[in-house]
């Protein structure tokens, strides 16, 4: 079978890819013993690119279109040692075609929640995924650095890498973005922007780009989740004791409903029912005022300025005597607790009273 494939080799002079599926990205071309024939064709179609290889050094690139293999096309190639005697005879070389086209709809999320820090609920998990797309930009540093000497790469073989770039630079991006937890929904389409552009360098240093990068959800833990479903509710019922009462009473109505029948069961339900009305009186009956009186207000206690000397503090009844002996009068200075400076004594509510007690003087 090695002489037939030789022989059979001689005679085919095209090489082409033409059965691609949507999931290989690199395919080598298969000849025995990587021989190419002189004056072979070479046909490169919309959305490839065929890389000749020579020990290991790319020795050229051929963009989409139908080549003849000779000296005067292959004029880098021509230059490598061993190559300089005018291809008499069939030469050896490795020849990769590259599909260039988009490779869309590529699934990327978070394995374990990532830990950010949101203005609103402190530190939180989240979980996060959506899709991506891509395609090969730079063919030659994409085969050299990332594919090597394999004779099939597809996709299934860098969607790992590159969901863990992705991963990575989105948490990244939806920490620093600014945007809360809860407003994230909204602004997917920002966070994925500002994404793409973070991401973009990763890509460029494998010869990629990523043409399409989209967040479908971020999420919370599914207990916090759970406890933003109560605070929704709440903030739907509105008035929380209204929705008590009802509750309540739909309790009761199930309580008294019994399936026997009768009027056993109408009593017993009715028992239940009262039960649980007694039970639940807080909720049917509104808050009312205390039995009660409050506490009496804290009594005020003012500071006098006496011959320029600061006294005090002193309760009403000794202010009151101490206008009565005169040493206290409408002008004195006068200060408490939470005034802002003096104050002459006739500018304070709680003293004016005082005042209006005593006789004015006989003429």
């Amino acid at each position: 079978m090695g002489f037939l494939n030789k022989l059979l080799n001689e005679f085919v002079d095209i090489i082409e890819w033409t059965n691609p599926d949507e999931e290989t990205i690199v395919w080598k071309f298969p000849r025995y013993q990587d021989e190419i024939k002189m004056g072979a064709k070479l046909t490169v179609r919309e959305s490839q690119v065929a890389i000749f290889m020579n020990e290991g050094t790319i020795a050229d690139v051929y963009q989409p279109g139908m080549y003849t293999l000779s000296t005067q096309n292959m004029p880098i190639l021509s230059t490598l040692r061993g190559w300089k005697y005018g291809f008499d005879s069939p030469f050896k070389a490795d020849v990769f075609f590259v599909s260039t086209r988009q490779f869309i709809n590529k699934k990327w999320g978070t394995k374990n929640p990532a830990m950010i820090r949101d203005a609103e609920f402190g530190p939180v998990r989240l979980r996060a995924y959506g899709s991506f797309s891509f395609k090969v930009t730079d063919a030659s540093l994409f085969l050299k650095d990332i594919v090597g000497t394999k004779s099939e790469y597809s996709t299934e073989d860098i969607n790992e890498h590159l969901r863990d770039i992705l991963i990575s630079r989105s948490m990244d991006a939806i920490a620093s973005s600014g945007v809360g937890v809860l407003d994230l929904a909204s602004h997917h389409d920002e966070v994925s922007a500002v994404t793409l552009a973070k991401i973009q360098p990763d890509f460029n240093e494998i010869g990629l780009t990523l043409s399409k990068y989209l967040i479908e959800n971020v999420s919370l833990p599914p207990e916090v989740e759970s406890i933003l479903d109560k605070r929704t509710g709440m903030g739907i019922v509105g008035n929380i004791q209204a929705f008590a009462q009802f509750q309540a009473a739909n309790s009761i109505e199930i309580a008294a409903a019994n399936p026997a029948g009768g009027v056993a069961g109408a009593g017993i339900g009715l028992g239940m029912g009262v039960g649980m009305m007694n039970q639940m009186g807080n909720v049917f009956n509104p808050v009312t005022a205390p039995s009660t009186p409050p506490p009496l207000p804290a009594s005020v206690e003012y500071y006098v300025a006496v011959d320029g000397k600061q006294t005090g503090p002193y309760g009403v009844p000794t202010l009151r005597e101490m206008v009565k002996n005169g040493t206290l009068n409408p002008d004195s200075m006068t200060w408490k607790t939470g005034m802002a400076k003096w104050e002459p004594a006739n500018t304070q509510t709680e003293l004016q009273t005082l005042f209006a007690s005593v006789p004015p003087p006989l003429n």
